[in-house]
């Protein structure tokens, strides 16, 4: 999944490695801070020498002045890289829509590949950018501060081993509780989509049968069911900023009781080395609370990408013949013992065992009730779904030789819900050939009896 998803990366792989070099600039010469911090404490401050203060605190200006810019350029890329990747999800996942069948597209719904397009790629790209900036950030700052601290004390340095196992189990218990959670919120994401769109869809409906009641009490229990979800998940994701500051202020109550016993009793360290032990250690705790973060959104973005990891690997179930034709030589079409199923189930035949010859320039009606696959059997000649047995012939030839574009350009279709896309009414009309004059136009709505309004 992992592969699949970073192959769309494309042209942004160049800001996607910048962004870790310069974080990890970023991140040294913040850990040079506190040295140089210590250095004035025990030898400008203490020793009572100002010149020494003066340049070792311009030296200090410097350093945290290019940190501060690698940290912007960090940034920058990591806006760039991930908002690139985005784009180039959102641009794959349409254009394989695009090339969807209809049967691909009723076992995904429409509300739900919505969703897909926008919620799961916003949680995928900012788990990308917290990944290549924060998750590169906080281990080498982690590692580097603990390295640090290592040198200036090795005996308080098992303050942080301890709080590490303690903060690691913590972490992993949110991250396996939270993942199934979040799961579940963002299919009920789909099922809220699903509710607006036919609410919206179909609002003349609703006020014509006074449902507005009933829709309410729908949306409300859509939403409803959100909440809790919400609710669950925060629940546990909210554990790990108090369990982060009772680590913090204990590591430093720890470091200062048995740090002033090292000055004052033992006299192996320096007031500016414990001054120092007390940046490292916010700057391994803030590490660690970041590397909670980022897991708890990549808890969240894994079940976005197994969503649309499903849409781009999802096929048409309508593919063109190795060989395909081109033309059509007429306008005849046989039935020849057609069975149809939406769910390719033979237990759940629309249509069975269809018979129909239809001879070119014929004119046939098609008449039944409500919901007796009129369309459906329609929806065949185009080729818009393939039978499950049996064979549809146009022009003498099976619709499933023919290219898909040539053979539906040679049909003419009007279904039974249509649709005005944005745009002028003109830009519509074109649809059906897009280098049609305005004159053809008009005259195709005079044909179609649309000409008066």
């Amino acid at each position: 999944m992992i592969k699949k998803l970073t192959a769309y990366i494309g042209e942004y792989k160049k800001d996607t490695w910048m962004s870790p070099v310069s974080v990890t600039l970023e991140v040294i010469l913040e850990v040079l801070l506190p040295v140089l911090m210590a250095s004035v404490i025990d030898h400008g401050v203490e020793a009572g020498d100002m010149k020494y203060v003066i340049r070792m605190g311009a030296v200090m200006l410097v350093v945290a002045m290019l940190s501060l810019m690698a940290g912007t350029m960090s940034g920058v890329f990591a806006a760039r890289a991930s908002m690139g990747f985005g784009r180039n999800l959102r641009k794959a996942m349409y254009d394989n829509i695009q090339d969807f069948a209809f049967h691909n597209i009723d076992k995904f719904s429409t509300a739900g590949l919505v969703t897909r397009m926008t919620t799961d790629v916003t949680n995928i790209q900012n788990a990308f950018q917290m990944i290549i900036r924060m998750l590169v950030r906080a281990p080498i700052m982690m590692i580097s501060a603990l390295f640090m601290c290592v040198t200036i004390s090795p005996r308080l340095s098992l303050i942080f081993l301890a709080a590490l196992v303690f903060l690691g189990c913590v972490v992993a218990f949110i991250v396996t509780r939270a993942f199934p959670i979040f799961d579940e919120l963002f299919k009920g994401y789909d099922r809220l989509n699903a509710s607006v769109q036919e609410n919206l869809t179909g609002i003349r409906v609703v006020k014509a049968y006074v449902r507005e009641h009933f829709e309410n009490e729908k949306f409300c229990k859509a939403t409803g069911n959100l909440k809790d979800l919400n609710v669950r998940a925060e629940k546990l994701v909210v554990m790990n900023q108090p369990v982060m500051q009772f680590t913090v202020y204990t590591c430093i109550l720890l470091i200062s009781w048995f740090g002033a016993k090292m000055i004052v009793l033992d006299g192996i360290m320096t007031t500016g080395q414990l001054m120092s032990l007390f940046t490292y250690t916010m700057q391994i705790l803030m590490s660690l609370m970041m590397i909670s973060m980022v897991f708890v959104m990549v808890t969240m973005a894994r079940s976005s990408a197994e969503r649309i990891v499903e849409v781009l690997d999802e096929q048409s179930t309508l593919t063109n013949p190795e060989h395909p034709l081109y033309e059509v030589p007429d306008g005849s079409i046989i039935f020849d013992h057609v069975n149809f199923s939406y769910s390719d189930d033979e237990d759940k035949c629309v249509l069975q065992d269809i018979n129909i010859q239809i001879h070119a320039g014929e004119t046939i009606g098609i008449i039944g009730g409500t919901g007796s696959s009129k369309s459906t059997l329609v929806q065949l000649i185009p080729r818009l779904y393939d039978v499950l047995d049996g064979s549809v012939r146009v022009g003498g030839h099976d619709v499933r030789e023919y290219d898909i574009e040539s053979l539906r350009n040679e049909v003419s279709m009007v279904l039974q819900k249509n649709v005005l896309f944005s745009g002028t009414i003109l830009e519509n009309l074109r649809w059906g050939n897009k280098e049609a004059t305005e004159e053809e136009c008009r005259h195709a709505c005079e044909l179609a009896q649309a000409h008066e309004f």
